[in-house]
């Protein structure tokens, strides 16, 4: 590895962090500092309706305290609507977008009539109801619709690609975007989604290596697509293996997993939180 390594960690502030996220961020901030190069800090702060300030500060308050410092100035997505709006605009003046008007009911309802099967973290892919639409229902339905997801057409991105791969360690991986189908770019009331932000993030902030969690191994399948759709680089990966409770199930907020501060104030030191996110 070379000095020219850019590394970053991107939490959500929907909750506290816990040993999970230290594992991630420990990844990271390991292989820029080991390298002589760069860790940065993105707050992953979209999702207006989950999001808090409080969480904000409480994850740079954490990290602080486990001694983990980061280079340049805290890039927020929700201060960057332009950036995913620009990226938007290009996949839309592809033809490669197309709006989606189904409830989640309706589409776990056509998933079951054709007998789909769960895809592992992604979930069960979009059965394409609204890809065949005509362009004046499109339209009206887009007008009068309180809400609505713009998809990518998976099929017709893939048929201005070439063969996509992307490097991880020193293994060269095919990605396979057509298992995943037509994902959610944004929506009517949220300008961007995860995939497209942090494919246009990494890009605008020079990461050369992504190392995050193996549960997020799937979506790096559609993320190479869309950096070869927007004439993007594409980093490298580390998809780090996930630590677990006792039950063996991922650390999640969900789950009410022990947060750091709540760790810290059982008296817990910041080199044996370190360490217990270290372990495998």
């Amino acid at each position: 590895m070379s000095t020219d390594v850019v590394t970053r960690f991107a939490p959500s502030p929907t909750g506290y962090l816990h040993l999970g996220h230290v594992r991630s961020a420990l990844e990271g901030w390991r292989a820029a500092r080991e390298a002589g190069g760069r860790f940065l800090l993105r707050i992953e702060d979209i999702d207006h309706t989950r999001c808090r300030p409080e969480y904000i500060g409480a994850i740079i308050e954490d990290l602080r305290w486990l001694g983990l410092d980061w280079d340049g100035p805290v890039r927020r997505q929700s201060e960057h609507s332009d950036d995913y709006r620009t990226a938007l605009a290009k996949l839309e003046a592809a033809g490669l977008l197309y709006p989606c008007f189904c409830t989640r009911r309706k589409i776990q309802a056509e998933i079951a009539r054709a007998g789909g099967a769960p895809q592992d973290e992604m979930g069960t892919p979009y059965p394409g109801t609204c890809r065949h639409l005509g362009a004046a229902e499109r339209a009206a339905r887009r007008n009068s619709a309180a809400d609505y997801a713009l998809r990518l057409n998976v099929g017709a991105a893939l048929a201005q690609t070439a063969a996509l791969f992307w490097c991880e360690g020193d293994m060269r991986i095919e990605a396979d975007p057509a298992a995943l189908g037509d994902v959610v770019l944004a929506r009517k009331e949220m300008q961007t989604s995860y995939h497209l932000a942090v494919t246009v993030d990494d890009a605008l902030q020079g990461v050369t290596l992504v190392t995050r969690g193996a549960d997020l191994f799937a979506a790096t399948h559609i993320h190479r697509l869309l950096q070869a759709l927007l004439g993007l680089p594409t980093p490298r990966y580390r998809h780090h293996p996930l630590l677990t409770d006792a039950a063996g199930r991922r650390l999640a907020k969900r789950d009410r997993a022990l947060t750091i501060r709540a760790m810290r104030e059982a008296g817990r030191s910041p080199e044996e939180i370190l360490a217990a996110a270290s372990q495998v």
